[in-house]
């Protein structure tokens, strides 16, 4: 019988070298919660122990958090220090790997004026453009895991006791990354990939001219997709070639739609969490391939303001394709945490779009890659659209009309 602590050791271990690779003298920076100190250390050691040059810790606190939004001076949040974007940014520029371990309670920032929220990501994303947009290219290696807390646990199982509730929520995650303790985490992640490849061949056959989604939720929805489009899958590489997985769990495929081809209606079907609070029943109209009308049942200020930080943020920048028979789904929770959420249903992604999705992308200028539908933003939010009774046609360039999608999984 394997303990908590073979878990956990076994976690760390994959989220190191397979999660971010860690290479022999690379360096290795790690951000976490404070109070998850025990499981950073734990990376860390097996960074160490994969010949890492050194570890790098960047600490974020909740509360901290939280505190600032309420009573921080209102000009802090027009800006970002220098020297936290050179941090990021120095680090990125020579191949450091990036782990980052998730687990803030997601309605953290509920209440706060949600003008700071949106000053503070503008500020982000354009101090942190270079620092974004190398992440975005896989120019180095990062990887998401996340964490149980007693906040986010107890809101992801409200009826349960904190300890009670903090342990169901570890047995989930361990679930969706494969983790069981018996130190097999890592084969199963290669063979994973290799499945998530079939899928991945298949679309590329086809080079599909667009995709049009429909179910009885009120979707009903047509992605033109970028021409040249590629399909990916789990692990990408960097230019230097070496592999990593950027998030974990992840269960999807996904590619680029063209900013102006994508019209209609299309509605989630999962709360989105984003800056510490949750968005629910999400709505959106397009048109041209602009979202032209929002609307939610809870968070809609945030969400309008979301998608108006710049130009590009009212497109779309990824589509990505999860059967809804999938081990995440199969789970029956809803995680309100993205990062899991996102592998249990079909999604899309308001904002930035990832050029290695689209040949040719990472050698044009971004005049070149908007002008061939690659969209463009400081922002990138995923939003879940899957449901059981999603079906999706693919339409290929001379019309030929190919079921991908029947009844919430893939046709093939």
């Amino acid at each position: 019988m394997y303990t908590f602590e073979d878990k956990l050791k076994e976690y760390a271990q994959l989220l190191v070298r397979v999660g971010v690779n860690v290479q022999k003298g690379q360096d290795l920076v790690i951000t976490s919660q404070v109070d998850q100190a025990p499981f950073a250390r734990l990376c860390a050691q097996a960074a160490y122990e994969a010949g890492a040059r050194q570890v790098d810790m960047l600490w974020s606190d909740d509360a901290l958090t939280r505190m600032r939004y309420l009573c921080a001076a209102d000009e802090v949040f027009d800006t970002i220090p220098e020297y936290r974007v050179r941090f990021s940014t120095d680090y990125a520029e020579n191949n450091a790997c990036f782990l980052h371990l998730v687990s803030s309670d997601p309605e953290n920032l509920k209440g706060v004026d949600p003008s700071r929220l949106e000053r503070f990501q503008r500020a982000y994303g354009r101090q942190m453009k270079r620092y974004r947009e190398l992440g975005m290219a896989s120019a180095f290696p990062w990887s998401i895991g996340a964490l149980a807390s007693p906040s986010w646990a107890k809101l992801v199982f409200p009826d349960l006791p904190v300890e009670e509730a903090v342990a169901a929520l570890w047995e989930k995650i361990f679930l969706a990354v494969r983790v069981t303790g018996d130190g097999t985490a890592v084969e199963k992640w290669r063979q994973h990939q290799e499945n998530l490849q079939r899928h991945v061949e298949i679309l590329n056959g086809y080079a599909f001219d667009r995709l049009h989604y429909y179910n009885a939720l009120g979707s009903d929805f047509t992605v033109g997709l970028c021409k040249g489009h590629i399909w990916c899958a789990g692990g990408e590489f960097t230019p230097k070639g070496q592999f990593f997985m950027p998030n974990m769990p992840t269960e999807e495929v996904f590619t680029a739609p063209d900013r102006n081809r994508c019209e209609g209606v299309i509605c989630a079907a999962l709360p989105l969490c984003k800056d510490g609070n949750v968005i629910r029943d999400i709505r959106f109209v397009v048109k041209e391939g602009k979202i032209v009308e929002a609307t939610a049942s809870a968070g809609e200020e945030l969400l309008k303001k979301s998608i108006t930080v710049d130009e590009g943020a009212s497109r779309f920048g990824e589509v990505a394709l999860v059967p809804y028979d999938s081990p995440i789904s199969n789970s029956k929770t809803l995680f309100f945490n993205t990062l899991f959420d996102e592998n249990a249903a079909c999604h899309l992604a308001f904002g930035e779009a990832y050029p290695t999705t689209v040949q040719g992308a990472l050698d044009m200028s971004e005049e070149e890659r908007l002008a061939a539908g690659i969209n463009s933003s400081i922002t990138h939010e995923d939003f879940m659209v899957g449901t059981a009774d999603l079906n999706i046609d693919g339409y290929t360039a001379d019309g030929r009309c190919v079921p991908v999608f029947r009844n919430g999984n893939f046709a093939f």
